[in-house]
């Protein structure tokens, strides 16, 4: 497995103010400089890691904070245009609420190891013309790559969850058919309604979420044409009816309102739903 480091690391830190002018008495103070430890995360310089697959490598970028003890992970699953800026930003956050961040490339079969699509209708077009390219089974095995490389990560702590947005959405869902998975977080999930994912176009997610054991979070836009409300409604009475536990978020937002690039981004809501996902995953990760 081939291992590539990029130095850019990022600090976040607690900064104790003094008056202007005026010495800062709790700065000789033990107690003060333990909790600065304590709450001064750092991340680790990004990297990834090309993981074999049945079809072949798959480079998995990660993010993680500088941890004693190890942490949970959490997979991110990306839209159809692979390890974008927006993706990166969110894993990079993730990693800084204290997760090991897994980001696989989901076209790794027909792309080269590392290529990104724009955000324009080429990038558009060819993203979409994959998802429907590539075997359905090669979805499920890239995830259980993913989730064996996980399980044997040294700063792993064996808890494991995942999370996805549009096209990752509905491969977070899938990947949380498997028993290690404890949560899955899935942003306007395209294709689970209409049962198109994959070559051919006929996929088995509505059958198959009976297996799910995972605790689910559901984020949706009521506005978004690729999940209209018939199939929210659709997905919302199966997941019931498998006695899926879950919860249910539908906002007045686009597709893609969480992406933090382009006309569709609504930075208020982007926060608010952060910090619903922090909840979900303190409380089952944890």
């Amino acid at each position: 497995m081939a291992q590539l480091t990029c130095y850019n690391p990022v600090v976040i830190r607690i900064q104790i103010w003094s008056p202007v002018g005026k010495s800062n008495p709790c700065s000789q103070n033990p107690l003060i400089a333990q909790i600065r430890k304590q709450f001064t995360l750092r991340l680790h310089p990004n990297s990834f890691v090309d993981l074999e697959t049945p079809t072949g490598l798959m480079r998995t970028h990660l993010f993680s904070p500088v941890s004693e003890k190890p942490v949970p992970a959490v997979i991110l699953y990306s839209e159809i245009y692979q390890m974008t800026g927006p993706i990166a930003r969110t894993a990079a956050i993730l990693a800084g609420q204290g997760y090991l961040v897994a980001v696989p490339e989901v076209y790794h079969e027909y792309v080269e190891l590392g290529e990104v699509f724009a955000y324009d209708k080429e990038g558009t077009d060819r993203g979409n013309l994959l998802k429907i390219t590539k075997e359905l089974a090669s979805y499920d095995s890239d995830s259980r790559a993913v989730i064996n490389y996980l399980k044997a990560h040294p700063q792993c702590s064996g808890n494991i969850g995942t999370i996805g947005i549009c096209l990752g959405g509905h491969l977070a869902f899938r990947a949380a058919m498997n028993p290690e998975i404890s949560v899955g977080i899935c942003f306007y999930a395209t294709d689970i309604h209409q049962g198109s994912l994959g070559k051919g176009k006929s996929d088995n997610t509505l059958a198959r979420m009976h297996e799910i054991k995972a605790e689910m979070m559901m984020v949706w836009g009521r506005q978004d044409p690729h999940i209209p409300q018939a199939g929210r409604r659709l997905i919302y009475d199966a997941m019931t009816e498998a006695n899926i536990h879950f919860s249910w978020h539908e906002f007045n937002a686009e597709h893609a309102f969480l992406r933090d690039e382009g006309h569709r981004y609504d930075s208020e809501l982007a926060h608010q739903i952060h910090g619903l996902m922090y909840s979900v995953f303190r409380r089952t990760l944890t």
